[in-house]
């Protein structure tokens, strides 16, 4: 086999795995309403293959460096879904997609021309978070969820887009570097999708309250990337990979189980 196809190959598998992961959180997300919905998109499903294929090309160092690249980015997508959800209240998808879409490029491409510290990092999503959760609050909920009647386009169109990133991002890693491979792993193809999916069929206010309900869910996504950046360099890829994933899935469990209490105290 030529080095040629064999490089071919591995980059359609690693597409393929990624979009499968991005398809059934999205279907998971559809059905199970907007809060846990919004657990479940705010998991690493689409950043996390990234940076698994990224870990087999390239060393630990490299890992950590596209993930302090990748901490601030992470503050350009609740501005996004801050955009997203004012937005939806009123306009159209393409109006409100778009949008959301550009204020997320304009930042990403803002913070892409400085050198971030990890706590400059962290420092960037504690103020983003403080502003933008309490703007969100009025819209993360809606009287009734509608019912969502899937099209045949909304799997392929889901692959396709996640096939896309992870390809690019794992081809383009090698010549463009740590810092450009870090923004370009957090595009944030979950939300985009969702957006360009939902929003004709369920509607603006209730595709709205999937982004809104995430902002917590991001604030934890935060944290694993930062969790990424030292333990990558303290422990390999490998651990620091399950270290980032775990303090992910632990946020999110954390979230859902005190949203059941508050639940509960309700009724």
């Amino acid at each position: 086999m030529s080095p040629e196809l064999h490089f071919v190959l591995i980059l359609v598998l690693r597409m393929a795995v990624a979009a499968a992961f991005v398809v059934s959180a999205s279907i998971i997300t559809e059905r199970a309403g907007p809060v846990i919905g919004a657990l479940v998109a705010t998991l690493p499903v689409s950043a996390g293959p990234s940076y698994v294929f990224l870990a087999i090309d390239h060393d630990a160092a490299f890992i950590a460096q596209g993930a302090l690249a990748s901490l601030p980015v992470n503050a350009a997508t609740i501005y996004m879904g801050l955009t997203y959800a004012v937005l939806a209240q009123r306009f159209s998808m393409w109006i409100s997609a778009g949008s959301a879409i550009a204020v997320w490029l304009v930042l990403a491409t803002i913070i892409r021309q400085f050198e971030w510290s990890l706590a400059a990092g962290l420092i960037v999503n504690a103020i983003t978070f403080a502003i933008c959760i309490p703007l969100l609050r009025p819209y993360r909920h809606v009287a009734k969820m509608p019912l969502i009647a899937r099209r045949w386009y909304d799997i392929p169109l889901r692959a396709a887009l996640v096939a896309s990133l992870v390809g690019t991002v794992v081809t383009a890693s090698g010549w463009v570097g740590p810092r450009v491979t870090g923004v370009m792993a957090l595009f944030p193809i979950v939300f985009s999708s969702m957006m360009l999916i939902l929003h004709p069929r369920i509607g603006g206010p209730a595709t709205a309250a999937v982004l809104a309900n995430s902002a917590w869910g991001l604030m934890g996504f935060g944290l694993g990337i930062a969790v990424l950046h030292v333990a990558v360099l303290q422990f390999g890829s490998p651990i620091g990979l399950c270290c980032a994933l775990a303090t992910c899935i632990v946020w999110n469990l954390v979230l859902w189980q005190i949203g059941r209490r508050k639940s509960a105290k309700r009724s």
